[in-house]
């Protein structure tokens, strides 16, 4: 079983800043890729930014600039960093992580966050 746990969302105002967090636990061998989606209501779940296990990154035109992806692998851990927020930021943001479980390179598979609410408001 794998399961990963975020944290991090809440109320900002409009130039504000927000750090996400999550959290890998369970029966893991590695992760590969961790990214960042999010969801607003009546659109689709879009990425947001993304990170291979070698730390390269690739963020989302309308994030470039103001979001900042990281990982730190010892604690299993992927972040955002999340600045100079927008009003049209706000949405559930989900992270998504590639693990493999075992060496066998087949149990490789995308375990996703539960979701963590990004709301910006004056």
């Amino acid at each position: 079983q794998v399961h990963l746990v975020e944290s991090g969302g809440g109320l900002v105002q409009p130039g504000g800043s927000l750090r996400l967090s999550c959290a890998a636990s369970g029966s893991i061998f590695s992760i590969n890729a961790m990214a960042w989606y999010r969801q607003a209501p009546g659109k689709e779940r879009e990425l947001v930014a993304s990170i291979t296990s070698g730390g390269s990154t690739n963020y989302a035109d309308s994030v470039k600039g103001r979001f900042t992806i990281s990982r730190d692998n010892a604690k299993r851990t992927v972040y955002l960093q999340m600045n100079s927020l927008k009003p049209e930021d706000p949405a559930v943001y989900y992270c998504n992580q590639n693990i493999r479980t075992t060496t066998d390179w087949r149990t490789l598979g995308a375990y996703w966050g539960q979701g963590t609410q990004v709301t910006v408001s004056s």
